[in-house]
């Protein structure tokens, strides 16, 4: 049995559940560091400088930041782990070229950083993911799904080939004799103008209901709307939003802890597909040539996890990694052929590594 001293045994599991909730381009500057005093002030990117700094302002990172996005500062950072802060030195970086969303899901989702260049349209992604590899498994068939904002999910995840159940974009909902789906499909039909990318509270509220009324054991939900705003040079919005999934985040945790099926055996993972442009002028945008586009984050909070808060010990970490940590969080491991990068090292609460050393002498 493989054993690190701040990690995790490949063939015990840590939890029987694992939800991965992805932000899409959302900076690890405002993460730790809450809303940047330059482009909230900045007419060209933001219609209310007062009342957004009412909202979102203050004189320390740490008061702005839990202003921002205060579940992942009250409850994940003091009952999980925050990993991305490079103030700390603490990097995490992708691993593809590329530095664009459908690379960047293709190599959290696979643990593949394809150097094969797919841009972000609909073309069916060759690798096997993560929840496809889950699914085939007898344990876990029909207990994956899959929830995002983006159309072009559907694609990255080749759902032609696994048809792994959920929405991707403002595809219909299955008819599941209820009426939340019914509700949904409504909305979303009455859309004039279908973009690529769907209302995020759609979104959750698709993934929310099929949870209830299904119990997945591993669920995919993607929000879209950080990047959608940020790409319209709305710094306003793309703070707004980022609140947003903050909050929904919250809701669904909350339901995770009241629900026999999932409280407390269930792992949250957070996370972005890329980073953006570092600097006031390029904060908009991201891709090869655009310096801090490869800088993510992520955050981690379930059973066994230790409550670490924000990681500060200089450390790099890549996304390419994620797939494999899921799979370790779940007592698996991914075996896909072109995934080779192991699982990130992520602390176990002290009991847990007593429990294991016990078992190994």
């Amino acid at each position: 049995m493989f054993l690190s001293a701040f990690g995790f045994s490949q063939t015990d599991p840590v939890s029987e559940n694992i939800f991965i909730i992805t932000t899409d381009g959302f900076r690890w500057q405002e993460i730790f560091s809450g809303a940047d005093a330059g482009l909230i002030s900045n007419p060209r990117f933001v219609d209310d400088s007062s009342l957004m700094k009412q909202l979102y302002w203050d004189s320390t990172a740490e008061a702005r930041r839990q202003k921002l996005m205060p579940f992942l500062w009250t409850t994940i950072a003091t009952q999980g782990q925050i990993f991305g802060n490079r103030q700390y030195q603490n990097k995490m970086n992708v691993a593809n070229l590329y530095k664009i969303s459908y690379p960047g899901y293709n190599e959290m989702l696979t643990g593949y950083p394809d150097p094969f260049f797919i841009p972000n349209v609909p073309i069916r992604n060759r690798n096997t993911n993560i929840l496809e590899y889950l699914n085939d498994k007898k344990e876990y068939q029909g207990k994956v799904a899959a929830f995002s904002s983006w159309n072009i999910f559907s694609a990255i995840l080749n759902k032609k080939r696994n048809h792994l159940p959920g929405g991707c974009g403002y595809e219909t909902l299955p008819d599941d004799g209820s009426v939340n789906n019914e509700m949904i499909n409504e909305v979303q039909d009455s859309q004039v103008e279908k973009k690529h990318t769907r209302y995020d509270l759609l979104t959750y509220l698709s993934a929310r209901n099929y949870i209830e009324r299904n119990h997945p054991r591993v669920v995919l939900i993607g929000f879209g709307e950080t990047d959608e705003f940020a790409h319209s040079g709305r710094y306003d919005m793309y703070l707004q939003q980022a609140n947003n999934v903050d909050r929904m985040i919250a809701e669904l945790w909350y339901y995770v802890q009241t629900s026999s099926f999932y409280r407390n055996k269930t792992t949250f993972i957070i996370t972005t597909d890329h980073g953006r442009g570092k600097n006031p002028g390029t904060w908009y945008k991201h891709g090869i040539l655009t310096s801090g586009s490869g800088e993510t984050w992520f955050a981690v909070m379930g059973p066994g996890i230790s409550a670490q808060g924000e990681i500060k010990n200089g450390k790099q970490i890549f996304q390419k990694q994620m797939a494999s940590t899921i799979a370790v969080l779940l007592g698996e491991q991914f075996n896909s052929g072109k995934n080779k990068s192991g699982p990130i090292s992520i602390s176990r609460t002290l009991n847990d590594h007593l429990a294991i050393a016990k078992e190994i002498r």
